[in-house]
């Protein structure tokens, strides 16, 4: 490819692991000397960074991709290259189905982007899906905001849902070192960085993988005692972590939250089904009476966490009853959000062959009645804000009103206060809150001066 206006374009579907891979490979693609394009049709590298957690997710890549491929057949040096789950689900079978791909490459592969793009200038068609060990990167992501981040701390998962494509697509899991993760979180406090997120697709097996275990047969490294080494990195102000799975959650995970003051007060824990026999078909390894136990020691140490969490409507053989089961939790436990969908069935996972598929009517109205419900709880715990200081890390300014900015309080709750985001952007603001609506607060400014007694 010449080296005039060599520019690239990504759009990035599914999770926010997919979101962290997108920035890497921005920034590797920014150390070759591209330049970030708005659109792809101004790009002449276009990467899609896929998902196929869901159909739609899917279907949707190929309808952009179809597009492109036309694009190409007028523009022969246009680079098109697939990354991500569904590359690595599909591999060469994409290049049977789009010809016109360059790359098709899963996302162990990202960090290796350079390498893969060099065969591909040169004249070949790539596909890499074959497993590796993930190394270090000491490329710099191309950080879509300048106030958070996020920091991958274990990648690929053992968990064997019957559902879900993740471990066949992401591999097994595959942990960075403590000195690692610390590192690139100084690194990220030297930005000026406010706000770090430690991802994982299952972040509490944090550490199996790592050697070293305590005479008592402890794992020398846990997400607990990761979260105790990186706390006092300076600079940083909160760290979040997602996304965690109950059969891993500890009381010794939820006391480190509720010790460590950087730590905010937001769990993100899946629990997908409110019934037993459903999350046993599941392969989830935990009843829901031990759900709920983990959200009862969460709110005993610290009675103002929000919780949020995914559930799946329809699953295979799910009757009516159990499906209100899982409307029962929902409505006990009070989420303040909820990610819900309806089950799609995933190739290569066990669920996907099961003769006991419920039909797109019952999964639709199961799923419609899920989120009315889900509304109605978080509107309902969006109330106790009312009136509340919360402190608030300005990320933006809000799209539909310039003179407002936007940014989230400890408990992850989008909230929107007039300002002006030059002055206040990365900053941590105190805000009166006046408005409570389901998934988002609006409130105003505190004078710092008058927080005496607040």
């Amino acid at each position: 490819m010449s080296t005039v206006s060599r520019r690239y374009h990504i759009t990035t579907f599914g999770c926010q692991m997919n979101k962290a891979d997108s920035e890497r490979m921005a920034g590797i693609l920014e150390k070759m000397g591209f330049e970030w394009a708005d659109e792809p049709e101004n790009a002449n590298l276009v990467l899609y960074n896929t998902c196929t957690i869901r159909d739609n997710a899917e279907q949707k890549v190929y309808s952009y991709l179809g597009r492109q491929a036309k694009r190409k057949q007028e523009q022969p040096d246009l680079t098109l290259v697939v990354a991500g789950c569904v590359a690595q689900q599909e591999g060469e079978k994409l290049l049977r189905r789009v010809p016109e791909l360059d790359l098709v490459m899963g996302p162990q592969h990202a960090s290796q982007l350079e390498s893969l793009l060099e065969q591909v200038f040169n004249g070949n068609q790539v596909v890499a899906t074959e497993p590796v060990h993930i190394m270090e990167d000491i490329t710099k992501p191309r950080r879509d905001s300048a106030v958070t981040a996020w920091v991958n701390v274990i990648y690929g998962c053992n968990e064997r849902c019957t559902y879900c494509v993740v471990p066949n697509v992401r591999g097994v899991e595959q942990s960075r070192t403590p000195g690692a993760i610390r590192a690139e979180m100084e690194e990220l406090g030297r930005q000026g960085y406010k706000e770090v997120t430690l991802l994982g697709q299952n972040i509490d097996a944090y550490g199996r993988d790592l050697p070293g275990v305590t005479p008592e047969g402890r794992h020398l490294h846990t997400l607990t005692d990761l979260l105790y080494f990186v706390h006092d990195v300076p600079g940083i102000e909160r760290i979040r972590f997602a996304t965690s799975h109950p059969r891993y959650f500890t009381e010794r995970l939820i006391r480190a939250c509720a010790e460590l003051p950087k730590l905010c007060e937001h769990f993100h824990i899946p629990f997908q089904s409110g019934d037993n026999h459903v999350l046993k078909a599941m392969g989830r390894g935990y009843t829901h009476e031990r759900y709920r136990r983990i959200i009862e020691a969460i709110r005993s140490y610290m009675p103002d966490a929000a919780i949020s969490a995914d559930a799946i409507a329809g699953f295979p053989g799910e009757t009516e009853e159990q499906f209100e089961n899982t409307l029962k939790l929902v409505d006990e436990i009070g989420f303040d959000q909820l990610n819900t969908a309806a089950y799609s069935p995933r190739p290569g996972t066990p669920a996907a062959i099961w003769e006991n598929q419920l039909s797109e009517e019952v999964k639709s109205d199961r799923l419609q009645r899920l989120n009315h419900l889900v509304a109605i709880k978080a509107a309902e715990r969006s109330q106790r804000y009312l009136g509340r200081i919360e402190e608030v890390l300005v990320e933006d300014r809000n799209e539909k009103n310039p003179g407002q900015v936007m940014g989230r309080t400890r408990s992850n709750r989008l909230t929107f206060f007039a300002g002006d985001i030059h002055q206040l952007k990365g900053k941590l603001i105190p805000v009166r809150i006046t408005e409570a609506r389901a998934f988002s607060l609006t409130g105003e400014a505190v004078d710092v001066g008058t927080l005496v007694t607040a």
